[in-house]
């Protein structure tokens, strides 16, 4: 090649130079820059940094090189970079030699140079440059000595790249690399520079954001690999702290998916969880992975063992090629034989022996079993047992996300899932919750398609909540008899429908049928003991056939429940004073919501406090403070607790009541029943006042 005299160094290299700015599939756009400071060229001076000593002999073309005795090394960091000319000590060009200082990471210059980076194990260099280092390319490259500096790196610009051995290393951090680069093990990411050696001889191999390299069997990335997090979830897994060491495995995993054993760690952690659902997916993708991990057959099939899955479990825990695990084999079997005795009974309509098969199921294993729970449930609905059954279904296992052959699973003939939402459906119809129940028999319905049971179950608590619907429209109507039959229908379709007797109580008790009304009320609080609506309509209908002792029973109770309700206490009043005519006892003076009756004559007060119920009476003094702060409030427990007599005597008036009851201060309160003292109270508070008064009103 001929030049003009004019042309510099600098110019000859700029126009021999063919820089590439297109990057291959591994590079992120960014352009390389090594970790050297540049210098200006001079005018014919030839290279400014002493060559490298050729130490290692690196595969060249098939193309022979015009000069071999090159003074410069050079470095390609592409797959596709082009080679760069070098200049001789005599002033040559030499287009492809390599020399010693040269880190082939393309293989441009290998004979066998196929397109692809081939991943090698990468070993780290020592400060004293003893290591060798083997690369994708397919040579192999040792540290230069200490005393010997990188020359002729070139970048773009046409300015040569000078190592200056008297400027500090870079305070940038190592970093391990990312991406999808293939660098071998343990190659250490410096920066986001180019491989480079630095003045102590030691190695390090830099690359854009996205290299990822290799360390020991995980990807390692940002500095962290899949074993160290391992081993920090395990530490934290010993320690108990499950949610910590999940994060850890997730970690793992997520530097490298494909490692089994992170999976089966992960699993453990989500046992510990109670996620068992999640735990047999990590489980099964284990074994997707590595189908002879023994371990992980084992920790599956005693999961599916848990779950109540016995088909699923036995193909696991009786794997071809492993020798079973004893203990869990005998607990496949004794929940086996107890499931198949469960459904046998099941089938009969023995709900007992269901109840008893089901616990039994349990103990032997499979203690995380929704299904067997659900069919605990319906056996106590069956059974007529509903409190117990509602809260059974309420305290249903949930084991997390269900992996697909978990969902798949069948129980009583049926897919699992919708067997719970069966069992549910019928409970939430026994309590009432018609909207509930009708939406859990149709995703039974879109769960398991090809159920006759489940479709049967959608069919009928439709049609039980068509009957409601229309029993209530003829109610309104005034229907009362129509409105019952309605009602009557939907019981017929669902039995157990608290709700339905209780409607039908009110017809019956509308059209003056009232022992009818009593015994539909009688069904309905059998299915739901504390069934307000149902107490009430009880008590009425006792009222109206004069069954007092039933009615003030009842009415205690919702007066209890419902302290606040002027219509439960009214109630209780005339309940009670026709009580007291029954037993023939003088109520002429007994008014709902009356005044505090003031009492002046000692016969007149001995004649009130001998009432067989609750007498209270206050002394007090016309102008005494606290008496007068007391006295509303006093007015207020009147209209409160209308079962209660209020008697007030004034000291001052009434010096022989005050006498008689040994009267010293005001405000003293008493309370009197069939002429005896209880208990008395001197200057009490508000609270306490209320607190007695509450205790003998019922």
């Amino acid at each position: 090649m001929s030049h003009s005299g004019a042309d510099t160094l600098a110019d000859r290299l700029k126009r021999s130079l063919r820089y590439d700015q297109k990057r291959d599939d591994n590079d992120n756009g960014d352009v390389n820059k090594p970790d050297f400071r540049e210098i200006d060229l001079g005018l014919g001076s030839g290279s400014p940094v002493s060559p490298l000593r050729p130490n290692v002999q690196v595969a060249t073309s098939s193309r022979s090189s015009s000069s071999s005795s090159s003074s410069s090394g050079s470095f390609s960091g592409r797959n596709d970079q082009n080679p760069v000319a070098k200049k001789s000590a005599s002033g040559s060009t030499a287009a492809n030699t390599t020399n010693s200082g040269e880190l082939s990471g393309s293989g441009h210059n290998s004979p066998t140079y196929s397109g692809r980076v081939k991943k090698q194990p990468v070993t780290r260099g020592s400060e004293s440059g003893g290591s060798q280092l083997i690369y994708s390319g397919g040579g192999s490259v040792s540290s230069p000595p200490a005393n010997v500096l990188p020359a002729g790196n070139i970048c773009p610009s046409g300015k040569i790249l000078k190592a200056d051995v008297s400027a500090p290393r870079s305070s940038r951090p190592d970093v391990l690399g990312t991406g999808r680069g293939h660098y071998g093990h343990g190659s250490i990411m410096r920066g986001g520079g180019s491989v480079k050696f630095d003045a102590g001889g030691s190695s390090g191999v830099a690359g854009n954001s996205r290299a990822g390299v290799l360390a020991g069997k995980g990807v390692m990335s940002g500095g962290v690999d899949g074993e160290e997090m391992k081993r920090l979830g395990n530490e934290e897994y010993k320690r108990g702290h499950f949610s910590e060491a999940l994060s850890y495995y997730d970690r793992a995993i997520a530097i490298s998916p494909e490692n089994a054993a992170y999976h089966y760690n992960k699993a453990a952690a989500l046992i510990g969880l109670k996620r068992l659902g999640m735990a047999v997916r990590e489980c099964e993708e284990v074994l997707r992975l590595d189908p002879g991990y023994v371990r992980a057959h084992y920790r599956l099939g005693s999961l599916y063992l848990c779950l109540g899955q016995v088909d699923n479990a036995r193909r696991h825990i009786c794997f071809t090629g492993i020798q079973p695990d004893p203990i869990e084999l005998q607990k496949l079997h004794a929940v086996e034989k107890h499931l198949s005795k469960c459904t046998s009974a099941r089938r009969i309509g023995d709900w007992k022996v269901v109840l008893r098969e089901a616990d039994a199921a349990v103990a032997s294993g499979a203690d995380a079993s929704p299904q067997l729970f659900a069919c605990k449930a319906e056996a106590l609905l069956k059974l007529r047992q509903y409190a117990d059954a509602e809260l059974c279904i309420s305290n249903i296992p949930r084991v997390g996300t269900s992996s697909l052959s978990c969902s798949q699973n069948k129980f009583l003939g049926m897919l699992s899932e919708a067997y719970i939402l069966l069992v549910r459906s019928q409970i939430e119809m026994s309590m009432g919750r018609f909207d509930s129940a009708v939406t859990s028999a149709e995703k039974a319905a879109q769960i398991d398609t090809l159920s006759a049971e489940v479709s049967a179950l959608l069919s009928n608590v439709r049609a039980v909540a068509r009957a409601r619907a229309r029993g209530n429209d003829l109610f309104k109507s005034e229907r009362f008899t129509e409105a019952s039959a309605a009602y009557g229908e939907g019981l017929r379709l669902n039995p157990s429908s608290s709700v339905l007797y209780c409607n039908r109580a009110a017809c019956w008790y509308k059209l003056g049928q009232w022992e009818r009304s009593i015994d539909d009320c009688n069904q309905a609080l059998n299915i739901l003991p504390n069934y307000t609506k149902a107490l009430l309509r009880r008590a009425a209908s006792n009222s109206k056939l004069e069954r007092w002792v039933e009615a003030v029973r009842d009415y205690e109770v919702l007066r209890k429940e419902l302290p606040n309700d002027n219509d439960v206490a009214e109630a209780l009043f005339h309940a009670q004073v026709g009580l007291r005519k029954s037993r023939g006892e003088d109520v002429h003076n007994m008014k709902f919501g009356g005044d505090v009756e003031l009492v002046s004559g000692l016969e007149q007060f001995r004649a009130a406090i001998s009432s067989p119920s609750a007498s209270v009476v206050h002394f007090k003094s016309a102008s005494d403070l606290q008496c007068n702060q007391i006295s509303p409030f006093v007015d207020t427990l009147c209209s409160r607790y209308p079962s209660i007599n209020f008697l007030k005597v004034d000291v001052r008036d009434s010096p022989g009541i005050a006498n008689a009851e040994n009267v010293k201060l005001v405000p003293t309160f008493k309370i009197y029943k069939n002429g005896s003292r209880l208990k008395e109270m001197i200057c009490p508070s508000p609270e306490v006042l209320e607190s007695s008064v509450r205790h003998y009103s019922s």
